[in-house]
């Protein structure tokens, strides 16, 4: 004895398919998605080198600028800029480029 499913029956699991691959869809393209969390993976990675590299500038200025203050004043550093930012140079000495 065959038995056929009722129009409600074939609606209904057309239905929960659809609503399933919706939300199996949203899991991966959404915007709380797997792609979307590798991808802020990266670009947290990304930034956090960004700002490695920063601190490590920012470590070098602040020692320059306190190598340069009236506290600590390093004359090898203060003649080193007057040099690069002056294009002073001592009349004992050659130039060569």
């Amino acid at each position: 004895m065959s038995q056929r499913l009722s129009i409600s029956a074939i609606v209904f699991f057309i239905l929960m398919l659809a609503a399933g691959l919706y939300f199996a869809f949203a899991a991966v393209q959404g915007p709380s998605g797997i792609l979307r969390r590798v991808q802020l993976q990266s670009e947290t990675q990304d930034l956090k080198a960004e700002r490695d590299r920063l601190q490590a500038e920012v470590d070098q200025m602040s020692n320059l600028t306190k190598r340069l203050s009236d506290e600590f004043l390093d004359i090898d550093l203060l003649d080193e800029r007057a040099r690069a930012v002056l294009g002073v140079i001592r009349a004992d000495e050659i130039v060569i480029r």
